[in-house]
Formats: C-alpha cells, structure tokens, sequence
C-alpha cells in the first residue's frame, strides 16, 4: 500500500484514535450528542491536527529537545485560537454548540500523541497525511457516535425527524452514560469483525497493563525503561 493511503487507513480503520487508540475521550463523551456536533468537533479537531503536524515537523530539527513540549503547546495553541476565532466568526452555531470543546482542544491528547510519536520524526508531506488520517478517523468516530445517540435519545438525526413520534426516546443515550454504551457498542462490533483494539492486543499478549512490574519485552516496556 502506498505509505501515503496507509496513513490515511491507520487513521480511520487500523489507528483510529477513538475507537482503537481510545484517545479523545473527553470531547467523545461530551460533545457527541448530536451528528452535527460531532462533525464540528471532529473538522476542528482535523484542521488543527494538519497544520499542527506540518508546523511540527517543518520544525522538528530546529526545536531543542529541552522545550520540545512547551513548544508543541505553543504551535497548538496558537492555531486553535485561529480556528476558534474564526468557527466564532463564521459558524456562530457550531461555535455555541461545542463552547469550551473548542479551546480545550489544545491539550486534547490526539494533536499533542501525533506531534510527539509522528510529526516529531518524519517529513512534512507524511506528517500532513497522518493529520488527516486521525482527524478523519476521529470526525467519523464522533459523527457515529453522535447519529446513533441522537437517533436513540431524541429520534432526530442532524435534526431531522427519523424515528415515529410514538417512539418513545431513551434519554440515557443523550447523557454521558450513553456515549459509554455507543462507543463500546462500535468497539464490539470492530472486534467481532477483526480490527483489534489496542486493549484487546494487550489482553491476548497476556498483559495486565502494570508496565512497571513487567518483565516481558514490549514496545510499552522499552519506553518505560527509557
């Protein structure tokens, strides 16, 4: 597969940072209540990763290794006050919607894991692609989620009536108890169909989790030990 569209597939299917890495759990749970929101939250989230990403790695032989995070936080910060400025300026609904979600995406620990483990080691162009894979794997990860909680909690779907209104909704799935039971229904589902979820791969190694106290060698191991 060209490494170009296999970044683009470990983001959305193999990596996909909701649903496999479990990263981004705070926005998922919170903002994912309706399809639209989840759409907002993940091309905000999606943007910032590709410029972050770029601006990272067009960087990463000039950046000290003593402040590499601060500066990280720096870049990221810089541009999710852009995006939010200008969702505020243009998209005043989505703005309100998401609220807070949207500055707190400069320490949401997808852009800042990718900065780190990706951007931080390889060239521009690549960066850019793994930016778009996991914003993409992330937006369809919330819109998922967002579709199936709005469709069982309110019986719309990006505010369009679906369901009869004899129907009665299930106001759990618009509560945060019901992002749980959505995304590990979507986590089930990858599981029965074949895409291993990093918590089962650790649990089919045999591994409890406890880095600390293992003896085995492992990916995870090797970075405590350093």
């Amino acid at each position: 597969m060209n490494k170009y569209l296999e970044r683009l597939y470990n983001g959305l299917i193999k990596e996909n940072p909701t649903l496999v890495l479990m990263l981004g759990m705070c926005p998922t749970l919170a903002v994912s209540t309706r399809a639209s929101n989840g759409i907002g939250m993940g091309l905000s989230t999606l943007a910032v990763l590709v410029l972050s990403n770029l601006v990272i790695s067009l960087l990463r032989k000039v950046i000290p290794d003593q402040v590499r995070l601060p500066a990280y936080i720096v870049i990221v910060a810089s541009l999710v006050t852009v995006t939010e400025l200008l969702i505020e300026a243009y998209l005043p609904s989505v703005y309100e919607a998401l609220g807070i979600y949207i500055p707190l995406i400069v320490v949401n620990c997808i852009i800042l894991g990718r900065a780190e483990a990706y951007a931080n080691k390889n060239k521009p162009l690549l960066s850019v692609f793994d930016g778009i894979g996991m914003g993409l794997g992330f937006t369809v990860a919330l819109t998922l989620a967002g579709a199936v909680r709005e469709i069982l909690g309110s019986g719309t779907c990006f505010g369009l009536q679906v369901l009869p209104e004899t129907v009665e909704p299930i106001g759990i799935f618009i509560q945060p108890p019901g992002a749980f039971l959505v995304i590990a229904l979507f986590i089930v589902i990858m599981n029965a169909v074949g895409i291993k979820t990093r918590q089962r791969k650790l649990v089919e190694s045999g591994c409890d989790g406890c880095c600390a106290n293992c003896t085995a060698p492992c990916e995870d191991s090797k970075e405590v030990a350093k």
